[in-house]
């Protein structure tokens, strides 16, 4: 939960000076980006914006404390200010920061403008106390904010010091206004305004002046002068004296001589117990001192000017004056450290009652109170987790001892999935057993249902390590003792099985495992489940074969993610990048790299992003633009050489080397990478048939058909039996490349035929389209034999424009230059020597031998139809053919008397 004083815009007090040179100032503040007020304490910066602030129909107000440099803490509360200011125009960003469900701060940040973008109106926003983030990843996320901000929203940051937020550009550009201590001291007649208004007998113009000017117009001094005053009925000279040059370790003394020396002992004790609040209102009051009267001893402090402060326009949250706030807290621990403990443990046993169990915790870790510690995360922790309070948890289980959590496993549990969120692997097996160790040598007892639940974290991490029978074996052991309203274990260890199944070569399995967990997912509100459960589903459909059905299941995620702002998940990649390999699939490239690069923008790390940089160098390699595909692959090389990853991950990126090797004759790199690349253990399923087909293919660079021959037999039969469609399909064309290679020509067109009959099922067509010229060459035979289905003829007439566009093979043959060369050659007919065919005769000839229909033909040249009738009529009569296969197979002659191997 947030706390409302947080976000509440501080209460405009009567009796302030107006500041009327600074609102001036602040009169064109919409015309900056950034506000920046910067001093020492005491100066009036926060009085200061919330005069200015007043007057602002479209601002919000966030107040920072020590907890906020916890970067989700703080992306929450920028949100929540963000939407006070707005009347809750950014639904989507509210959302994401409430379920967590982003990446980074820029992430989030990156949604928050998107929806800002359709905000018309002038925004504010104010940060107070930005000096207590030290958090580079909150500085980082506030750069990557001014940056991108837009043009209606004006940033306002009160600090002590200069942030580290990169203002020089701003500065240089005009967009920055600055404020600081020299603006913000008081002038001579703004001490005057301020005397008049607090002391009873007028101070003189001379003598106010020389109050200013001794204390150099620093507010707090004046302030203390006129409570001093107040209180002894003195003079306010002794007050001047002592404070004129102090600095806030001399302050500190003159505050307790001046100030907490003259408050009755009731007051005194009040003021050092309520210290330890960072904000306070009359029930936590209530709790720390006992006193019926809170909220009227709050009224009464706050009218005897003790340095306290009304932070919402009702009145029911208050804080002291930052640096009478830190007086207070050194005062306390040196007049009440015996006490401190128990008032400490009060305030967390407020925070509770009231529902905000992270400051709880706060005043439980500041008592050093080690049960209340440990009560408050037995009972809230996973709320917390939940929530993504992980930095919170991770500092509360360090510090509590060892001991404290095996008597309490439910703890250790926390601590494990703490690690595993965070995606420490290693570091749960560890944990885990330990764990496990001592339960058993300390005999501790544990409900058969706690059992459980530690056995579906095992689950998670076997299948993470790819143990797949023991990840099966403990799942379903966990789901036979869960306890009933455990559901978040139910619907990890469901799918678990689900992903066991679909990596076994269960895909019937799989699909309803996987089914069963989106079903539970949704009913409990789980939704980054169901989208995982449908990204496994759409999966599974792809390598069934079931193209528009797993293009139909990603459409349902696509909604799923907009209904419930899971844009900025990691698992958004994954959609993205599933979508974008079924479009490669049909060779929609420029949609496939447009959905790819989108997947990136959603990665800020950069070992995160390597399967979208293969996919990206797919892209290109289908295309047949080397360069770029090498520039990706160089990436993906960088990537892959820093760190260790996951078999699948490897696969996905093996596979645009070793095509890239194909193309460009690299037998080195293929040599080198199959010597070290390591043999899946089996085929069950498509990232093993992928990995195999890495293989095979860089065994057909280097000549090894033998043994090539030996797995693509194996896998076929593997796939066959599983019905892996979609790997059935790209095995069939690789053995299709593999007898061609060979020159068994027969048994090559057989596994081409299939290779078709299947593709129109499952619409594969870059696949072929990789493999270049000798599929180009055979496609061209299968047309011209007549050898083919309709449905197959259609794809095959597909597949071959894809490879006459990206390959360039629609008149290679029938450049100038070749036709300059072929009117030369003595061997050329005499007839087509004098044939006199024009330029433009020849492009239709390579089209046609090319399988182009006249349609085709006149797309492709940008003519109309009948003209491409015209050409090939004219063109038949030159030639001395009647029909189209007498002039492919004419062309077929002579391209190879010319040398090329058709």
């Amino acid at each position: 939960m947030l706390i409302p004083s947080k976000l509440s815009r501080p209460v405009r007090q009567s009796h302030v000076v107006i500041r009327h040179r600074l609102l001036n100032k602040l009169s064109n503040a919409f015309d900056y980006r950034l506000i920046l007020v910067t001093s020492p304490a005491g100066y009036g910066k926060t009085t200061m914006i919330t005069q200015w602030a007043s007057e602002m129909p479209y601002l919000g107000w966030y107040s920072l404390d020590e907890s906020d440099n916890q970067p989700q803490r703080f992306a929450s509360y920028l949100v929540s200010a963000v939407q006070q200011a707005t009347n809750g125009h950014c639904e989507k960003s509210e959302t994401l920061t409430q379920k967590h469900q982003y990446t980074s701060i820029t992430a989030l940040f990156s949604q928050l403008f998107v929806e800002l973008s359709e905000w018309r109106q002038p925004l504010y926003l104010v940060i107070d106390d930005y000096h207590l983030i030290t958090n580079d990843v909150i500085h980082d996320g506030m750069r990557f904010f001014l940056q991108h901000q837009p043009e209606n929203l004006t940033l306002v940051i009160l600090s002590r010091n200069l942030p580290s937020l990169g203002v020089a550009k701003l500065r240089v550009h005009g967009q920055l206004l600055e404020i600081d201590s020299q603006h913000l001291a008081f002038t001579h007649d703004e001490a005057k305004d301020f005397f008049d208004c607090r002391l009873e007998t007028p101070v003189s113009v001379e003598e106010s002046h020389r109050l200013c000017d001794e204390v150099a117009g620093w507010a707090t001094a004046l302030q203390l002068i006129a409570l001093s005053t107040h209180q002894s009925g003195k003079s306010v000279k002794p007050s001047t004296k002592r404070l004129s040059g102090l600095n806030v370790r001399y302050l500190y003394d003159y505050l307790v001589d001046e100030v907490l020396d003259r408050t009755d002992a009731v007051t005194r004790s009040f003021l050092l117990r309520c210290s330890v609040l960072r904000s306070m209102n009359a029930e936590l009051i209530t709790c720390i001192t006992g006193e019926d009267r809170s909220q009227a001893r709050l009224e009464e402090t706050e009218r005897q000017g003790l340095f306290i402060q009304r932070m919402d326009n009702r009145g029911e949250w208050f804080s002291f004056h930052p640096l009478f706030a830190s007086f207070l807290h050194q005062r306390s621990q040196n007049e009440l450290a015996q006490a401190l403990p128990e008032i400490h443990k009060a305030a967390a046993e407020g925070w509770l009652n009231m529902g905000y169990s992270a400051e709880a915790i706060y005043h439980a870790l500041s008592a050093n109170n080690l049960e209340l510690l440990r009560d408050i995360l037995l009972q809230h922790a996973w709320s917390l987790f939940n929530h993504g309070e992980l930095e919170l948890l991770e500092e509360c289980i360090s510090a509590l001892p060892y001991d404290y959590l095996i008597e309490k496993p439910k703890l250790i549990l926390l601590q494990a999935w703490l690690a595993q969120s965070q995606h420490r692997h290693a570091e749960v097996n560890l944990l885990l057993t330990k764990a496990e160790k001592e339960i058993a040598a300390k005999q501790i007892e544990i409900e058969p249902w706690l059992y459980a639940e530690f056995d579906v974290l095992r689950a998670q991490i076997a299948i993470n390590s790819e143990a797949l029978d023991e990840a099966e074996m403990l799942a379903m052991t966990a789901i036979e003792n869960l306890a009933p309203d455990s559901y978040y274990g139910r619907i990890v260890a469901t799918s678990v099985i689900g992903e066991v199944m679909h990596c076994k070569g269960n895909l019937i399995e799989a699909l309803s495992m996987m089914q069963q967990t989106e079903q539970m997912a949704r009913h409990f509100e789980i939704y980054h489940y169901a989208l995982w459960a449908l990204l496994q589903q759409s999966e599974i459909l792809l390598a069934q074969g079931f193209v528009q059905a797993a293009y139909e299941i990603q459409e349902k995620a696509f909604v799923l993610v907009d209904e419930f702002n899971l844009q900025q998940l990691p698992m958004h990649e994954f959609l993205l990048r599933l979508r974008a390999q079924l479009l490669w699939q049909w060779s929609r490239l420029d949609e496939a790299e447009l959905a790819t690069r989108k997947g990136i923008e959603i990665l800020d790390n950069g070992q995160q992003q390597l399967q979208c940089l293969a996919l990206l160098a797919k892209c290109f390699l289908a295309r047949g633009n080397l360069d770029n595909a090498r520039h990706y692959l160089y990436r993906c090389e960088n990537l892959l050489s820093n760190a260790q990853y996951h078999s699948d991950w490897q696969t996905n990126a093996d596979k645009p080397r070793v095509i890239y090797w194909q193309m460009t004759d690299d037998r080195a790199a293929a040599a080198s990478w199959l010597h070290r690349t390591q043999r899946p253990t089996g085929a069950y399923n498509h990232f093993q048939h992928g990995q195999w087909r890495n293989i095979i293919r860089a065994q057909l660079l280097l000549g090894l058909y033998d043994e090539a021959e030996v797995i693509l037999l194996d896998i076929i039969k593997s796939a066959r039996q599983l019905q892996l469609v979609s790997e059935l399909g790209r095995n069939l064309i690789l053995c299709n490349m593999l007898y061609w290679h060979k020159g068994q020509k027969g048994e090559a067109q057989q596994m081409l035929i299939e290779a078709l009959t299947l593709a129109y099922r499952t619409g594969l067509i870059s696949n072929f389209v990789i493999e270049g010229e000798s599929m180009a060459q055979q496609l061209r035979q299968l047309l011209q034999l007549n050898s083919l289905s309709e449905q197959n003829q259609h794809h095959a007439q597909r597949i071959l424009r894809e490879l006459n566009q990206h390959y360039r093979h629609k008149f290679a043959h029938f450049d100038e230059n070749f036709v300059h060369q072929l009117l030369n050659n003595a061997q050329t007919p005499e007839l087509i020597r004098t044939s006199q065919l024009t330029h433009r005769e020849w492009q239709v000839l390579g089209l046609i031998y090319s399988g182009y229909s006249n349609d085709q033909i006149a797309g492709e040249l940008g003519v109309a139809s009948t003209t491409i009738k015209t050409h090939i009529r004219n063109l038949y009569q030159k030639i001395g053919v009647t029909h189209r296969q007498e002039a492919i197979q004419q062309a077929q002659q002579l391209l190879e008397m010319m040398g090329y191997n058709t």
